[in-house]
């Protein structure tokens, strides 16, 4: 899709946002609420996918000198740490009906570009069994069952080195 632009969220589109993260998941969804969390205090770790106007995909995060991100806490911003060392990617979504046509893959290059101005050394996430070879074709390295329960599922980590220094 030549025609979707990638980049920082804005306040505005917090209900967007929202929406998105509503389609994609279930009873792990992040509430409207933690969405506006993460726009207030790290919009710079949060890009949107827009098509003519429309936002059709979303990747957010937070910062931390952690490596355990296991805290649900955590996904609501607490003990965020906007110079941390380590990016955890909260979500990555992209409406049904936009999927399969490379809108993720803008939005995790873009992310990973934006994770390094950052000067981040790391970026963490989880996710579920299936996604773990998705992750890997970007590098990431599976790290193992994380202790996460979040929406009753099992997760797993993966990590990314940026290999930036600080």
């Amino acid at each position: 899709m030549t025609n979707v632009i990638i980049r920082h969220v804005t306040e505005q589109y917090l209900d967007a946002c929202y929406a998105v993260e509503s389609v994609c998941y279930t009873s792990d969804a992040a509430t409207r609420g933690k969405i506006q969390k993460r726009i207030e205090l790290f919009p710079e770790g949060f890009l949107v996918a827009e098509l003519y106007g429309r936002i059709i995909g979303m990747i957010n995060s937070g910062s931390t000198n952690k490596e355990d991100i296991t805290d649900e806490a955590f996904k609501d911003m607490i003990d965020h740490v906007k110079d941390g060392r380590n990016i955890v990617i909260f979500s990555l979504a992209v409406l049904p009906e936009f999927q399969g046509n490379g809108v993720s893959k803008k939005l995790m290059s873009k992310f990973l570009g934006v994770s390094k101005d950052l000067k981040k050394e790391k970026i963490v996430l989880i996710c579920k069994s299936n996604l773990i070879p998705y992750y890997q074709k970007y590098g990431f390295i599976y790290g193992g069952k994380s202790k996460s329960t979040h929406g009753g599922f099992e997760w797993y980590e993966m990590y990314l080195l940026l290999n930036v220094s600080r």
